[in-house]
């Protein structure tokens, strides 16, 4: 599980006294705690990985937007610990889908229940949500499958 990976990784770096590597462990950490009190009022996640990997997205997200801010702004120095912040989530995430592997998803739930138009849009978004949310960027999906039902 990535939640046991984050757990190892995080006493491996102390010991190697990797503060910037630490400190942005203890911050997936603390993301994926307030998670899961989030949880506790609302229905879980059946899979426990599928919540890590969705707090992980955010934070990954979360970077980029402020790595972009940081260097429009010329700050390279608070862009550079961003960068090194979102390296280590990059780290605990599952191997990302091709955009082949992703088409070919889309194309076998869309013959599966049989969508036909834009419609259908939602069906097949909730539906590929279900199967591949841990290893899928979700926005990038949507465009892909309104070209698939589209064309």
């Amino acid at each position: 599980m990535i939640r046991d990976d984050i757990k190892t990784a995080l006493v491996t770096a102390m010991k190697a006294r990797e503060a910037e590597k630490t400190a942005a462990i203890r911050l997936i950490q603390s993301a994926i705690k307030n998670r899961d009190i989030e949880a506790r009022t609302g229905k879980a996640p059946d899979d426990d990985d599928a919540l890590v990997v969705e707090v992980l997205n955010k934070m990954a997200k979360q970077r980029r937007e402020s790595i972009e801010m940081y260097e429009k702004g010329n700050r390279p120095e608070l862009a550079a610990a961003e960068a090194g912040e979102l390296a280590v989530i990059e780290g605990f995430m599952p191997k990302r889908m091709s955009d082949e592997e992703t088409v070919a998803a889309i194309d076998a739930i869309k013959a599966e229940i049989g969508a036909e138009g834009l419609k259908d849009m939602g069906k097949v978004m909730a539906e590929l949500k279900a199967r591949h949310a841990t290893s899928l960027d979700m926005a990038k999906a949507s465009g892909l499958v309104k070209a698939r039902l589209a064309g």
